[in-house]
């Protein structure tokens, strides 16, 4: 990852990041919500982005849009569903690069509603994209990430995750269904794979680091129009605006996922969000929640998850 020496030693500024003309990043889900400004963020730096999304019109949209506001992005798109497990292998090699410098695990479905919807290898929709789907994902990319010189995978977790609690003998919410709490555990899932997958590239001495990030509180009403991404009108500026003294746009959760890309500083193992009570404002480290401790908790998640997607990631590379 190409940056200045210089701003390492200088405080983090959103408005000013480091160049990183060198280097090739992968967003999923990058064509809508926070995924969309991740990538328009990353593309700024004069880094190669690329899209990862299911949906090719609205990754299309997204990279006009990017485009239209970064001089030069050099922005592309590949077809990638997380919710299709035999898919990623060749959504991984149309990726057609050598290396890749860092991963940003941002796609995710949330329902809201019932009856609960299944992906179309048998798993819970939301567990299966959110959790699986970048755990199969991150297997796919391992050699690409294992050739740069310091490689980062970045998983966004939630604020939702924070007062959710794994049941190791229901992780597909086939007993108990509610769509709320299925969400937070597939993005407290997700979390915890992001930590014990750092645990086990430093086990492995490995170049790759892994960091857990999450946005806060970030609402599409306090979030600034794109043109073909994302439509704010008067109306819900004005009825988002009483909850900007509390949370933010997704623009702004954005930056902990892009600090956690480009901050020389940040390490693998951290975990990242905002800095006014984990809900708003400009990215910082913050204590790994107590339960996202729990290494035993992780292990079984980790042989769990290999066990249905397949994915042998007992071996990373050094």
């Amino acid at each position: 990852m190409s940056s200045k020496p210089s701003t390492s030693a200088l405080p983090w500024d959103v408005q000013r990041l480091p160049r990183a003309e060198d280097s090739i990043f992968l967003v999923t889900g990058g064509n809508a919500g926070i995924g969309y400004f991740v990538a328009e963020q990353l593309s700024g730096t004069g880094a190669a982005v690329v899209l990862g999304s299911r949906n090719p019109a609205r990754a299309e949209a997204a990279t006009a849009s990017i485009r239209s506001r970064v001089p030069g992005a050099r922005v592309r798109a590949v077809r990638l569903d997380l919710a299709d497990l035999a898919s990623l292998r060749t959504a991984v090699e149309s990726l057609g690069v050598e290396y890749l410098d860092a991963v940003v695990h941002n796609a995710g479905v949330a329902l809201d509603d019932l009856p609960r919807k299944e992906t179309a290898d048998g798993h819970e929709l939301m567990f299966g994209t959110n959790h699986l789907g970048h755990f199969a994902l991150t297997y796919w990319l391992m050699p690409l990430l294992a050739a740069a010189p310091a490689a980062r995978v970045v998983t966004m977790g939630s604020f939702a995750a924070k007062s959710e609690r794994l049941d190791l003998d229901d992780l597909q919410s086939r007993k108990d269904y509610r769509p709320q709490r299925t969400y937070g555990r597939s993005k407290l899932a997700q979390m915890y794979f992001g930590l014990e997958l750092d645990r086990r590239l430093r086990a492995a001495r490995s170049t790759v680091a892994s960091v857990v990030v999450h946005p806060g509180g970030a609402l599409d009403s306090l979030t600034p129009s794109r043109p073909a991404v994302h439509a704010r009108t008067a109306g819900a500026r004005l009825c988002g605006a009483p909850a900007a003294l509390l949370v933010q746009g997704k623009h702004a959760g954005a930056w902990p996922a892009v600090r956690a890309v480009l901050d020389p500083n940040v390490r693998g193992g951290q975990l990242w969000g905002p800095r006014v009570f984990g809900l708003r404002g400009k990215p910082r480290r913050e204590p790994v929640w107590s339960h996202l401790a729990d290494t035993v908790t992780a292990t079984r998640l980790w042989d769990a998850s290999g066990d249905v997607t397949g994915a042998d990631l007992g071996t990373l590379p050094g």
